[in-house]
């Protein structure tokens, strides 16, 4: 779940700011003078973001059921596979053909419900942490503006943007705070 939401926190922080320096919006470099940048450190900033523990808990409570029903679906294949294997020889030709079509199919349902749940599972993590995402979303843009900040990059991206950086120009703390007082 937190490499999805780092992606997405990723993804909501850096598309306008790249947007805004590709358009060129604001004064040029030349008269606005120093670039400011700062960065942040996504996933402390969701963790500790009022209402990510109850979404987080939910998630995991509904994946769990989601898990438990596929694991009794994997159970009754192997049940089935370990009885045909102890009968298959005292099987005829056609009867073990049909006994193999019926594991196939079996198989085949269990692969189609797995999807299905893992499906649920997504949509169901994207409307839990949507909420969250916005606001912290709201929280950083509205920061950068007020701070006059370029941009605001994320420390826990994939790919690790950022390779060094001046500890001062972390903002996460003040993102936290705003999302406290907002709350």
């Amino acid at each position: 779940m937190s490499r999805f939401v780092l992606v997405c926190l990723a993804a909501l922080t850096a598309a306008p700011c790249a947007a805004a320096l590709a358009q060129g919006a604001g004064p040029s470099p030349s008269q606005q003078g120093p670039l400011k940048v700062a960065f942040i450190n996504s996933r402390e900033i969701l963790q500790r973001t009022p209402g990510y523990a109850v979404a987080e808990s939910t998630y995991l409570k509904e994946v769990d059921g989601f898990r438990v029903e596929i694991q009794k679906l994997q159970t009754q294949l192997d049940s089935a596979v370990q009885a045909f294997d102890q009968q298959s020889i005292a099987l005829s030709p056609a009867a073990r053909q049909t006994r193999q079509r019926d594991l196939q199919t079996m198989q085949q349902r269990m692969e189609q419900r797995s999807n299905e749940l893992q499906d649920r599972a997504r949509q169901r993590e994207q409307e839990l942490l949507q909420p969250i995402q916005s606001r912290v979303n709201s929280v950083i843009q509205g920061m950068r503006a007020e701070l006059n900040y370029a941009m605001i990059l994320d420390a826990d991206a994939p790919g690790g943007v950022i390779v060094a950086v001046d500890p001062t120009l972390n903002i996460t703390a003040k993102v936290l705070q705003r999302l406290q007082q907002a709350h």
